[in-house]
């Protein structure tokens, strides 16, 4: 699936089975939140913290898909295409950066 095909396909899931998209400020929150539940597993699977009961049932790969379910439909509100914006950044990051992380002493020091 392309990026354009998860615009198309989100937004028809919306005027279909979701009635109408949540206001932009309503799916603001909710991709808030949405990261903060995928703030929580990785801290957990990858950080210090021990999993809670509650926690044991959800999965990365979900909670990252809730992420970019709610960031495509704040793109489709707003008039942004995703793959058009994805490629612009790339050659923004491609000139800002194109030396940069080469020369970064703390990412060329080997870890033990």
């Amino acid at each position: 699936m392309t990026i354009a095909n998860a615009q198309e396909k989100v937004d028809q899931w919306i005027k279909t089975v979701g009635v109408r998209y949540f206001n932009e400020l309503t799916n603001m929150t909710i991709l808030m939140e949405e990261v903060g539940e995928l703030a929580r597993i990785m801290a957990r699977k990858y950080g210090e913290q021990s999993f809670k009961e509650s926690d044991k049932d959800r999965n990365l790969d979900d909670e990252m898909a809730d992420v970019l379910w709610v960031l495509i439909c704040l793109a489709n509100q707003t008039g942004v295409d995703l793959t058009k914006a994805l490629e612009k950044n790339f050659d923004k990051k491609n000139l800002r950066d194109k030396d940069r992380h080469k020369s970064n002493e703390k990412l060329n020091q080997k870890k033990d």
